[in-house]
C-alpha cells in the first residue's frame, strides 16, 4: 500500500471551497497531491474531464491507487509539460485551471518541493503565468491560492503585467501568514478600432 503524501492542509481546504462555483468543462488541477481538488472538480455536472498533474511521481502513484473517478486522468508533469510534449494530450485547452502551488520562499535548511515556490516564493507562480496562455480558452477560470509570504503585491503586479484580470475570492489569516484565493481570467485584447 502506497504511503499517503501531501496530506491536505488549510490551504487545500480553503481552495476547495471555491471549486464548485467556478469549475467547468475540461479542468486541469496542477499540483494535485492527494487529489483533493481534482475529486471536488469531478463532482460537478458542468465538468467533462479532469487532468490532475503533479511533478512528484509518488503523488501520482498514490492517486492512481486511491482515487477512483472516471472523469479524472492522473499524469506526472511539471506545470504544462505533459500537454506540450505528449502527443495524446497536445492542443488541449482548459476551461478551468486549479493551482495550489508551492508558494513559500526557499528554506535552505528544509528544502521541500511541495512547499518551495522559489527564492522569494513567487517564482513558480510567475513561471506558471508565463506558460499558461497557449492552454487557455477565452474565459478560462484560474483558481489559485498563495500566501502573504509569497508577496501579494508581486503576484498582483505580475497578473496585471501578463494581462489577467483577477478577483480575491477569500483571505484567511492562519498563524503567521494570510492565505489568498484568487480567480483570474486572461483579458482578451480588443480588435483594433473597437476600443
Amino acid at each position: 500500500m502506497a504511503e499517503k503524501l501531501y496530506e491536505p492542509l488549510e490551504d487545500s481546504f480553503l481552495l476547495k471551497k471555491h471549486i464548485k462555483k467556478y469549475v467547468k468543462g475540461t479542468v486541469l488541477d496542477i499540483g494535485t497531491g492527494t487529489g483533493i481538488q481534482a475529486l471536488e472538480a469531478a463532482k460537478s455536472k458542468r465538468v467533462v474531464k479532469v487532468f490532475a498533474t503533479d511533478i512528484n511521481p509518488k503523488a501520482i502513484d498514490y492517486c492512481r491507487e486511491h482515487v477512483t473517478n472516471k472523469k479524472i486522468i492522473f499524469l506526472t508533469s511539471d506545470l504544462f509539460n505533459a500537454f506540450r510534449f505528449d502527443k495524446r494530450y497536445k492542443d488541449i485547452k482548459f476551461d478551468t485551471i486549479i493551482f495550489n502551488p508551492p508558494y513559500l520562499p526557499t528554506d535552505k535548511k528544509a528544502k521541500d518541493i511541495a512547499l518551495d515556490g522559489g527564492k522569494n516564493g513567487y517564482e513558480l507562480i510567475c513561471r506558471f503565468l508565463n506558460n499558461a496562455k497557449p492552454f487557455l480558452k477565452p474565459k478560462t477560470n484560474i483558481l489559485i491560492i498563495f500566501s502573504s509570504l509569497t508577496g501579494k503585491e508581486k503576484i498582483d503586479h505580475y497578473l496585471t503585467k501578463k494581462h489577467f484580470t483577477f478577483k480575491e475570492l477569500e483571505k484567511k489569516h492562519i498563524f503567521f501568514e494570510d492565505l489568498f484565493v484568487y480567480n483570474s481570467v486572461l483579458r482578451i485584447p480588443m480588435p483594433l478600432g473597437l476600443g
